[in-house]
C-alpha cells in the first residue's frame, strides 16, 4: 500500500502498517464538542478511514472560544455536519457518517457497535456515558471516556488512567461508582486533578439560559481531546514506543 503524501509523516513514525489499521478503521466519536471535535480532527490527519460523529447540538456563538468547529460561519449548523464538512476538507477519502442524535439509553439502539474499531465518549450526559461504555464493552470494543474539562485551565494536569485510579475529578467519582456498581473492571479515561474554579457570578449562563453552564476555554478542552486521540491512534495501531 502506497501512503497519501498527508499522511507520510505520521507513516514515518509509525510505519505503514500501522497506516493501513488506521486506514481500516471506523471509529466512532459521541459529543462533537470542546472535546470531541479535537479528537475527529486529530483522527483525521491521521488517516483513520471512517469516521461516525454522533451529536444532536447545533453550533452557537459561545461554542467559538474552544470547539474546533465553531465559527461564524458555521453558526446554526448542526456540529456533526459542520464537522463532517471540515473533515472532507482534510481528508476527502474518510468515509464520514453523522447522527445528529442525543445519544441515550432510548436511542442506543440505532446504533451497531461491532461495526466500530474503538469507541470515544466525549458527552457531558453521565446515564450517555453509562451507556455507551456498557454498549462498547458488550460488543468487545475498546473505549475511552472523557472526564470532566469544564471550569479548569491548566491543560497539563491532565493524564490517562483507568477510572479506579483517578481522584480530584467529580465527573469521575461518579463514574468510578456506577462502572463498579455493573462490574466494570476497567475502563480507560482521560481526567485532570486539577481543582474546578468556580464560576464568576452572574455570568453562568449561557446566552441567558436557566441552566447553569460551566466555563471554559481554548486550551484544556482540546488537550484532553488530542490526548484521547493519541490514545486511538496508539490502540487501533498497536504502537510502542
Amino acid at each position: 500500500m502506497t501512503m497519501r503524501e498527508e499522511f507520510i509523516r505520521t507513516e514515518m513514525l509509525f510505519g505503514s502498517e500501522a497506516m493501513e489499521r488506521l486506514a481500516a478503521a471506523r471509529v466512532a466519536v459521541f459529543g462533537i464538542g470542546g472535546v470531541g471535535g479535537h479528537v475527529v480532527e486529530a483522527l483525521a490527519r491521521s488517516g483513520v478511514g471512517a469516521l461516525d460523529l454522533i451529536d444532536n447540538d447545533k453550533v452557537a456563538k459561545s461554542n467559538i472560544n474552544r470547539q474546533i468547529i465553531a465559527a461564524h460561519s458555521t453558526i446554526g449548523e448542526y456540529k456533526t455536519e459542520a464537522a463532517a464538512k471540515h473533515i472532507r476538507d482534510i481528508a476527502p477519502d474518510c468515509v464520514v457518517r453523522t447522527y445528529n442524535t442525543f445519544f441515550m439509553p432510548d436511542t442506543a439502539g440505532e446504533f451497531d457497535f461491532t461495526q466500530y474499531a474503538y469507541v470515544v465518549d466525549a458527552i457531558d450526559t453521565v446515564t450517555g456515558k453509562i451507556e455507551i461504555i456498557m454498549r462498547a464493552k458488550a460488543a468487545g470494543v475498546p473505549v475511552i471516556s472523557s472526564m470532566g474539562a469544564g471550569n479548569k485551565v491548566d491543560p497539563t494536569a491532565f493524564e490517562v488512567a483507568d477510572i479506579y485510579k483517578t481522584s480530584v475529578c467529580p465527573l469521575a467519582r461518579v463514574m468510578r461508582r456506577e462502572m463498579k456498581k455493573r462490574g466494570v473492571r476497567s475502563l480507560k479515561v482521560v481526567y485532570s486533578k486539577e481543582e474546578a474554579l468556580t464560576p464568576i457570578e452572574g455570568l453562568c449562563n449561557d446566552g441567558g439560559a436557566r441552566r447553569s453552564v460551566p466555563g471554559s476555554n481554548a486550551f484544556v478542552p482540546s488537550v484532553a481531546g488530542l490526548i484521547i486521540a493519541g490514545e486511538v491512534i496508539k490502540d487501533i495501531t498497536g504502537f510502542t514506543r
